[in-house]
Formats: structure tokens, sequence, C-alpha cells
């Protein structure tokens, strides 16, 4: 009840108590509105003190050049005075009374001055950013910040933001926007992903290869990675790496806004960029290594020789000497055992060590890189993979394979940081995946990032301590540019700062739209994605079985207007209040004041909405309810799983009509993705019958395509003429295992389809 009573003032005083608008992201931990504005004019100074702290000046410093660059102001910054002590100022003061830890801070705005208070210089950055929130958007004379009185603190001590520079090159000048944008946001630290098996990002002086070989690809696969079959690559090398100079440019930058960097060298998997420069690292010193040029996890690693153990210490030591945070992030996951279990030095190794496996092994080389680490008075973090064969003692977990990792890893009293791929993984589509960017797969809209909770409800109170934070994650394999990276992380990733900083308790979605619906004119010069005011379809059953459509939208103040004759929508077109019916196939456009945009296609047919049987259960959960293959909605694109169901062996599904009735027409269609070892089925029969019993009148359709190619929608067809029935029967073929020429070559294959259309 706490929490309740908590949040209904938070809500309350943000939009109820007074004239004023506070639109704060991430919102404080206790916050009073107030009426009046401070005005800020040429008089204005912005008053440090003490007045002799070198970190008080830098933060007001930083705080001016941003006020500057945002709102066109100049803010002169001055040492404390009793000249400016009772002026019309902006005073950033150190008061090691107050108990808000090393991030918290006191915020009080009154039309007379602005006093923000902190025990450290990173308390008073993070007041600053909340000031800069209060300020107007945009350049003018003038600016006022709404009165009003803040004590803020996070709740978690790891906010964090990642960056994977391996797949695509980032330059630094993005790097540092990139680290502006986190602390904004008050998150501190960025995890820069700097090592994979697509490219060497870091100069090491003793190791000159990793950059002048590690580094550049010869080309990258085209396309999604399933997309063509036989995959087909663009012929354009792709290359660069950060100096260690610009590293410390990077660091130094990070410091002056309170971002630690964590760096990442991933081991021992994911080597390949590190192998092709030094092959004597890797299981087979004689191959010849090549830096990927497309995405996955490969079995080339690194060999777990003395060779190695001390290349990586040696790589680690210059590692640590750029980057001074505590942690080290070594990675860790999707390391293949393959060359391990081939190698006769591996095999043996472990017969000495007494290790019962490979993944044991693992455990092994992680155990001796965070014994090294820990001797130079740092600590270990890595993905949840470094749980297998037993965790080094004093490592952090990063959980991302959903929440389990964590769980895990916290109830042995080890550090974690939640960030589980469903609910932080920005590389995943966030719109309708027919027409947004190529990603890699999923989908993850805002609102779902938002309703993420960090702590895990499995731990006890005495085990919630080793949660350290959240980290959102964004890795480059589809966004090749800086606007690419900015389109798939904003504003998903201000949704998990909120996350990061907000105190625990309910979170109210519309809340927060509604803050960033007004925060979002702040990102100036940033491409970030504009789903926040999308509108999306669903359908529902009404009490005489007709198909109903819902309309929903994330922004709730704005209002859809919709057309069902295939015109454009504007404001005079029809508004939404609630669903309404269709009677036939129907193309529905809908769009709202702020921009949402929406075009679907509802399928309606005798067997919309009808139920069906599996005679043959599926082997997953990809239709779950039951109802996909008659909801009126069609997969329309191979990038969007959601509305297929697939068969792992033969499929024979019956939909029941309800009565007897004629059918003309019945049609279906598979996905094929030869890549993926999703092939259409080899045949395909339709079967009638009025008691579910006998059915006649089937109809045989062989499925012809060709098999090298791009992935495809392919329909089939009965045509039943004059024919009547109350249940249609589909069975398909799966065509069991796939061809000798095909990667996976007999392995077993599967099919998806959708929507059974009965005419």
């Amino acid at each position: 009840m706490k929490h309740l009573l908590l949040f209904f003032f938070l809500s309350y005083t943000t939009f109820a108590q007074t004239e004023n608008q506070y639109n704060l992201i991430p919102f404080p931990a206790r916050f009073v509105g107030q009426n009046g504005q401070f005005t800020l004019s040429a008089s204005t100074r912005v008053v440090t003190s003490p007045a002799t702290d070198a970190s008080v000046k830098a933060v007001a410093q930083t705080f001016v050049n941003q006020v500057k660059a945002a709102n066109g102001l100049t803010l002169p910054v001055a040492g404390t005075s009793p000249a400016l002590a009772k002026g019309a100022h902006i005073f950033l003061t150190l008061n090691k009374k107050l108990n808000l830890g090393d991030e918290g801070y006191k915020l009080t705005i009154t039309p007379t001055r602005v006093l923000a208070e902190a025990a450290t210089p990173k308390g008073l950055f993070y007041a600053a950013q909340t000031m800069r929130q209060l300020l107007p958007v945009g350049q003018s004379a003038t600016a006022t910040m709404p009165a009003c009185a803040i004590t803020d603190k996070p709740r978690f001590s790891y906010r964090g933001l990642h960056l994977d520079v391996s797949r695509n090159f980032m330059p630094v000048s993005f790097v540092k926007k990139y680290i502006d944008l986190l602390a904004m946001h008050k998150q501190n630290t960025f995890h820069w992903h700097l090592t994979d098996d697509q490219g060497w990002r870091i100069e090491i002086k003793k190791y000159p290869k990793l950059t002048q070989i590690g580094s550049k690809r010869a080309e990258t696969v085209v396309g999604q990675y399933f997309q063509n079959y036989p995959q087909q690559f663009d012929g354009k090398p792709v290359g660069g790496f950060y100096t260690q100079d610009e590293i410390r440019d990077v660091v130094r930058y990070a410091q002056s806004r309170f971002v630690t960097i964590v760096p990442e060298i991933e081991m021992p998997g994911h080597a390949l960029g590190a192998l092709a420069a030094y092959p004597e690292l890797g299981c087979e010193p004689t191959k010849a290594y090549q830096v990927a040029t497309k995405w996955g996890v490969f079995d080339d690693v690194f060999c777990p020789s003395d060779k190695t153990f001390g290349f990586l210490q040696d790589v680690l030591t210059e590692v640590m000497t750029l980057f001074p945070g505590k942690l080290i992030h070594i990675g860790g996951d999707e390391c293949p055992k393959t060359a391990w279990k081939n190698s006769a030095f591996c095999q043996e190794l472990m017969k000495k060590n007494n290790l019962k496996d490979e993944h044991e092994l693992q455990s092994y080389f992680i155990r001796r890189i965070e014994k090294f680490v820990t001797s130079k008075g740092r600590a270990i973090i890595g993905w949840d993979e470094i749980l297998e064969g037993g965790l080094a003692p004093n490592a952090t977990v990063m959980s991302w394979r959903g929440t389990e990792g964590g769980i895990a890893a916290a109830k042995q009293k080890h550090n974690v940081v939640m960030t589980p791929t469903g609910t932080c993984y920005m590389d995943y589509y966030q719109g309708n995946p027919a027409t947004e960017p190529l990603a890699i797969g999923g989908y993850l809209p805002l609102d779902q990032v938002y309703a993420y909770e960090p702590m895990p409800t499995e731990l006890t109170p005495a085990e919630q301590k080793y949660v350290l934070g959240v980290q959102g994650n964004i890795w480059t394999e589809y966004t090749p540019t800086p606007e690419a990276v900015e389109y798939m992380v904003y504003p998903r990733a201000i949704a998990i700062a909120e996350l990061g900083w907000m105190q625990a308790g309910p979170h109210n979605f519309e809340d927060f739209a509604q803050r960033l619906k007004n925060h979002l004119p702040r990102l100036s010069g940033v491409n970030y994605a504009k789903r926040l005011f999308d509108i999306t379809a669903t359908t529902q059953g009404n009490e005489q079985g007709q198909l109903q459509v819902v309309l929903k939208k994330l922004d709730s103040d704005s209002r859809i207007f919709y057309t069902l004759n295939g015109k454009e929508p504007n404001e005079r077109s029809t508004e939404y209040i609630g669903p309404f019916t269709l009677t036939k196939t129907t193309t529905v456009k809908a769009m709202t004041s702020a921009g949402g945009r929406l075009q679907q296609t509802f399928t309606l047919h005798k067997g919309k909405n009808k139920p069906y049987t599996y005679a043959i259960p599926l082997e997953n959960k990809s239709d779950q309810t039951t109802k996909k293959l008659t909801d009126g909605i069609r997969g329309e694109t191979p990038r969007d799983r959601r509305q297929w169901a697939n068969f792992f062996g033969d499929m024979d599904v019956t939909v029941d009509l309800g009565d007897v009735t004629s059918v003309t027409k019945v049609s279906l269609n598979f996905l094929k993705v030869i890549l993926e070892k999703n092939f259409p089925p080899t045949s395909v029969e339709i079967a009638l019958s009025k008691d579910g019993t006998d059915f006649k009148e089937a109809i045989a359709q062989p499925i012809t395509y060709e098999l090298n190619g791009p992935w495809d929608i392919l329909p089939v067809v009965a045509d039943f003429k004059t024919a009547r029935a109350r249940y249609v029967r589909i069975r398909a073929k799966n065509i069991g295992v796939c061809p000798a020429g095909h990667p996976n070559a007999g392995e077993k294959t599967w099919f998806a389809t959708d929507e059974i259309v009965v005419e």
C-alpha cells in the first residue's frame, strides 16, 4: 500500500497541483510541484560552492555548455561570494550532510533562486540534468524553470547502456554523443563491446596485427542472416578501430559526465578477430582463420594454452591501463565446445586438471582470467554462460538469456546486472516488422520495455542486494550507421533508464508516455524512432461471432481517425471510439494527429474465428491459444513470426465451421526460409467433410519452388467450386531432413503456415 500511495502522490503532484508541467525522465524519488517559475536572464549566474572545488566547477561548466547548446543561453560560472549569495542565481552546493548517497541530490526551485545540493559532484551533475529537463525546448533570450522541490536518488547503482562496435564500427564523435545521451538520462555505465568475430576495434601496442588484420573484414552478408539461400555478400570491405589516444579521450569525456566505461574483450568464444591476426591462439594453429563476414556463433575459439593466457593477460593489462573502472567484461558467452572436443591438447588439459567436461574447461578458462584481473585490483563481469561449470569467485554476471542466470548468481551471492533479451535487447523490432528497418528479429515495443521489473521476485531480500541494476543492449549486425543505432536505441533506452533510477513500486506507462512525448523534442539531432505514436490493431469476436477490430495506441491523449474504403484518413474521417465490426475483407487505414499511422488488411471468410484442432500436437508454443490460423490476420512477412504456426512434424489440422455450408475455395500460405531449415511441405492435401469423420473431395496440392533465392511466402489454393461441408481438414507433409548440400544436411526440417481462409 505504501508504494501505491507514493505513486499516486507522484502523479498528482506532477500534473494536478500547479499550472506548471514537469516532464522529468527518470521521475524523481520525491517531488512536489509549486506555483511560479524561476526566470533565467543575462544576469543569472551559476554559483559554485565551495568556490575552490574544481570538480564542482567542472560540473557547472558542463551544465552551462549544455544549456548554451540546447537553449542558446550564456550562463557565467562564478564562485560563491557574499554579493552573489542572495541573488537570483543557480547555486550548485556540496552538502556532505545529505544522506542521499553518492548520486542523490536535492533541488529547490523558487521564483527567486535555484539551489542544487548534493554530497558529491556526481550528485550535483544529476541535479543539473534535472534542471536541463525543466528548461524549455529550443533557443530563446530568456527561459524559465517551473518551481518545485525535489529529493532524489537512484534505485540501482548500475544503470547501463551497451554499444557493439565490433559488427559495425562507430566513430569517436558518435560514441561521445551516445555517452551524452545516456548521461542525460542518469545512466552511469557505458558497456563498450570492442572485440568479436567480425572485428577487433581496440589498439593493443604489443600486438599490432590485432588492428592491422583483425579490424578488417572482406565483406558482409547481405540482408537478414536467413534471407537468402545461399547467402549473398556485398563485396565491400569493413574496418575501423580506436587508437589508444582516442580511447583515453573518450574515457576522459565519459568521466566528465560521471559515466564509467566497462570495456569488453570477448573470450573464449567470439574470437575470430584475434585468431585471424594470431592463429597460434586457436586449437588449429596452421588454420587460415578469417575475420567473419557473417553473423552468428563460430566453432573457432581461443585454445586454453599458456600462449593464449599470456596473450590475453598482455591485452587486458593494456586495457586496464586505458580504462580505470573496476569492471572488465570478458564476454564468456556462446562458446561452442567443438574445437576443444577435437583438440588433443584440450583433452589432455582436462585430464591433468580433473575437469569432467568442456563446460568445466570453460570455467577453468574464466577462473584463470578472473584470478589475473583480480590480481590487478579489478573484477570481471561476463554474460551468464560464465556460470557453466562453476562461477569464478569474484565474477559479476550479466543475465541475458532470460532472468534465470541472474537469479542463480544472486543466490550464490554474486553480483548481477539484469539485461534479459526479451525486455532489454534493442536490436529487436519495435514496430511492424514489415515496414521497419531490418532487424535481427523478435518484437520489443516501448511499453513492453517499460513493463519490465528488474528485481526478480524469486529472490529473498538478502539476495536482492546482489542485483546491481539493469542495462539495455544494442548489437549492430543490422545497424551499420550511427543514425541506425539511434533509431533502434531511442526512446527504448529512456524507458530502461527510468527502470534503473525510479524507485520500486508500480510504474504507470501512460504517465511515462505523456512525459516522454514532451521530452522527445529535447533529443535534438537524434534519429529517434517515433513508435510511441504508432497504432496497432487486433481482432476479437463479438457475441454474434462477427469479427471486430480493436485499435490501440501508446500516446493516450491523441485521437484515432480511420477509414474502411481505401482512402487516406484525416481528422475529418471517422473517429475511433471502440471496436468496430467488419463484414467483408477490408483494409483499415488509421492515423492520429501526433503522426501515428496504420494500414492493415483483415481477411474475412467463413473460417474466421472458427475453432480448429491439431491431430498432431505442435512441438512448440507458436499457437498456444489455438487462434492464429483463423484470426483474420495473415502473416505478411518472413521478418515477423508472430502470426505463423510452426510445424516440426507433419500438419493435420481440422477447422469446424459450425454448420454445413458451401465451400468454394480454401487457401493458406507457407513460409520458405531455406537457410533456417524452414522448407515448405512436399505436398498439401485439403479435404472436406459434413460430419467430421468421412472426408471427401480431397485436393492434393504439390508445392513447387526454387531452392535457391530469397525467403518467400508461398500460397496453396484448393478450388472446390460447389462443395458443401462443415469441416475443413488440411494435411501437409514435412520434407523431413535438410538435403545434401545444405549447411545443416541431415538435420530435421520444419515449416510454418498462417490463416486458413475458407470461402
